[in-house]
């Protein structure tokens, strides 16, 4: 394999796709290391199965495809490998969604977004630890065992979640991207305190045929990914109609396309006011490290030339509310869906977990349905407010990763700042921006109007250099023989 300034398994999906197109690298070599490194990884717990056997017959497929005669790259991550977590299904193999009640289950279907993968000449390497039917945000499941923070090799941090080995596998080097989802924040999670990116899409713009929901309303597929052109390069493979998915026919056929194209050049000219959540209506206080990050990305932000305006929420938009809104919404429906196993005693759930499933058991109809009504009342009154042009800068976390703790409690400020974009079906992303005072990683998160999707990306891919921090750009892996 080509030597480059990072190893190859440090590289972006995109440089791994332009290496194996080009001839210097196949794609079973790339999905070979990969598989290799996963083997001697077993103490960061990314995987709860690696599909090594098929893994290969598809990069062979993928090699195939561009010798002379054949057809060529099927897309720009053609013969690149994805990990996915473990709540979307493939027919033949078990979707867990971290539960060991689900482990008798055989799907026999193959969720939309890995047949669309596949269909780009994609290789799918396994699935991934999650959070407990994806209830909640550190990422911890000790039940089916918690990934491990490869930031921290001495003490067991919260991965993030609820795609907790989506975030680990790509941090780790285990996987060049990865597909997660994000019902209250759970792709940025994970993306936030591993020093990536997480691309939450706008509500339908992928399909969720195939995965085992939370709560369908807010459930949202998305990238965790090395930057923000690998997310953008995965998230144009996955988006589109499709007939299995009703939200996703309601979405005009034009966003897809846009996906498909190239992103617009974004400059401080260009985006003449960057909006700022003002401090005052920061749903939880910063840790000292986290508001350091905060303070230097902003100064970093001034100095490369983009005018940012401090914003505060009109009466209704308040970030922190939107946040309970969504709770409501997601509690609802998540007993809806799981409450009979969490009022079964002899099932083997995560004792965190049941009682929060049952929690939403307690939830009235009526409450329910004025939160249904007031997303759709919010969601035009979020648009007018920002305009359509607007994009929304706030903190993902108030904190970088912590100590795993028995009560799953520590780590809410995420959920308080990044609910709120489920709530809206915003398009969202996490950018990396520094790390804290026990040098874990920080991010901040990006917002736009419902359906700007493309806007977003542009406008995070020029942002992205500028929040960059000095430091180290991956972890050190010695400790588990990387």
């Amino acid at each position: 394999m080509r030597e480059t300034s990072a190893p190859l398994h440090f590289q972006s999906a995109l440089s791994i796709a332009s290496q194996i197109a080009s001839g210097q690298v196949t794609s079973r070599e790339v999905t070979q290391h990969f598989l290799d490194r996963i083997a001697r990884a077993h103490g960061l717990n990314a995987f709860t199965v690696v599909f090594a056997e098929q893994a290969l017959a598809q990069a062979d497929a993928a090699d195939a495809a561009l010798r002379p005669g054949g057809p060529g790259p099927s897309s720009a991550l053609h013969g690149v490998p994805v990990a996915i977590k473990d709540s979307i299904e493939v027919a033949g193999s078990t979707a867990s969604a971290g539960s060991l009640s689900r482990l008798n289950i055989t799907s026999d279907i193959t969720a939309t977004a890995v047949q669309r993968m596949s269909a780009a000449g994609m290789v799918i390497l396994g699935k991934t630890h999650m959070t407990e039917f994806a209830f909640g945000l550190a990422g911890q499941n000790p039940t089916r065992g918690t990934p491990w923070n490869p930031w921290d090799a001495t003490q067991h941090r919260a991965p993030g979640g609820s795609s907790s080995g989506c975030g680990t596998a790509v941090a780790a080097g285990l996987a060049p991207i990865a597909v997660g989802g994000d019902t209250g924040g759970s792709v940025r999670a994970p993306a936030t305190l591993n020093h990536l990116v997480g691309f939450k899409p706008s509500s339908g713009v992928i399909s969720g045929a195939g995965v085992v929901p939370l709560a369908p309303t807010l459930d949202v597929l998305g990238p965790i990914a090395r930057s923000v052109a690998d997310a953008h390069a995965l998230t144009a493979i996955l988006a589109g109609p499709d007939a299995d998915d009703a939200l996703s026919q309601q979405i005009p056929s034009a966003i897809s396309k846009g996906l498909r194209d190239a992103l617009p050049i974004v400059t401080p000219q260009t985006l003449p006011v960057l909006y700022v959540l003002d401090p005052r209506a920061f749903p939880a206080t910063l840790s000292s490290g986290a508001q350091r990050v905060w303070d230097d990305a902003l100064a970093r932000l001034t100095s490369d030339g983009w005018t940012l305006q401090f914003w505060t929420p009109p009466a209704g938009l308040d970030i922190g509310d939107l946040s309970e809104a969504n709770s409501v919404i997601l509690g609802y429906e998540g007993f809806q869906l799981h409450g009979h196993l969490a009022e079964d005693a002899t099932q083997p759930l995560w004792d965190v977990v049941r009682q929060r499933i049952l929690a939403g058991g307690k939830i009235p109809r009526a409450e329910y349905e004025q939160a249904l009504a007031r997303r759709a009342r919010v969601v035009a009154a979020f648009t007018e407010a920002i305009g359509p042009e607007g994009r929304l800068l706030l903190p993902a976390t108030g904190h970088g990763a912590l100590p795993l703790d028995p009560a799953d409690s520590a780590h809410v400020s995420i959920g308080r700042f990044c609910r709120a974009g489920n709530f809206l079906g915003t398009p969202a992303i996490a950018l990396p921006a520094g790390f804290d005072d026990s040098r874990m990683p920080v991010g901040v998160q990006l917002m736009a109007p419902p359906l700007a999707d493309r806007q977003l990306l542009a406008v995070a891919a020029a942002l992205a250099p500028a929040l960059q921090a000095p430091g180290p750009v991956n972890p050190d892996l010695g400790h588990w023989g990387l």
